[in-house]
């Protein structure tokens, strides 16, 4: 399997940092090539510009802001979807991990 790019977004980037960390040490443990990062809503549209994404997650407090994801992500055929809120609170790196790769399927 080719390396993936998953992108989260938050609304600071700061919280999320640690649920990557969660992620990275979940895509090595199952043999998956995977560049894993966050960024603040601000930064998302330069990152999308810039960056081969394969999926985008929302994080639970940037909901809102799905649908005009939706508008930019369409296009270019990234899935986008809000992570599970009990997931992210939890911090739960593995469970989001596999919820990036359904999308992916």
């Amino acid at each position: 399997m080719s390396k993936k790019t998953i992108m989260l977004v938050c609304s600071a980037g700061m919280s999320t940092s640690l649920l990557v960390t969660k992620m990275q040490k979940a895509a090595e443990a199952k043999g998956m090539e995977a560049d894993i990062f966050a960024v603040s809503a601000s930064e998302a549209d330069q990152q999308i510009e810039t960056k081969n994404v394969d999926v985008l997650l929302l994080g639970p407090q940037v909901r809102f802001m799905k649908a005009q994801f939706e508008k930019k992500l369409e296009p270019k055929g990234i899935p986008l979807a809000v992570i599970d809120m009990k997931d992210y609170g939890m911090m739960n790196g593995p469970k989001v991990l596999e919820q990036a790769e359904g999308l992916m399927k």
